[in-house]
């Protein structure tokens, strides 16, 4: 009877140990990711170290961010070329 209680307890006491840990490891890999901002030379270790996925999805951010700078640099150079062609058929309609 006795050897029942001991075993029951100790079950109990590995399983919230075991909860315990687990919770810390995922506070962990949150915070580890939301450390880095950007990656270079310096920084190679810290990248190879985290996980595929948390690479892929920082890959996935800076491609995102990457396009949209892009789209606005794109959007820039049609303006300004609407406005230098416009000048530019003014400016010889003004001559004849």
């Amino acid at each position: 009877m006795v050897l029942k209680l001991v075993i029951i307890f100790l079950f109990i006491f590995v399983f919230f140990n075991l909860k315990n840990f687990l919770k810390l490891n995922k506070k962990q890999k949150v915070l580890r990711t939301k450390k880095f901002a950007t990656f270079n030379k310096k920084n190679l270790n810290n990248w190879m170290n985290l996980t595929k996925k948390e690479r892929y999805d920082l890959l996935k951010k800076d491609s995102l961010k990457y396009m949209d700078k892009r789209k606005i640099l794109l959007d820039e150079i049609r303006n300004e070329y609407k406005k230098i062609s416009r000048e530019n058929t003014e400016g010889n309609f003004k001559k004849k």
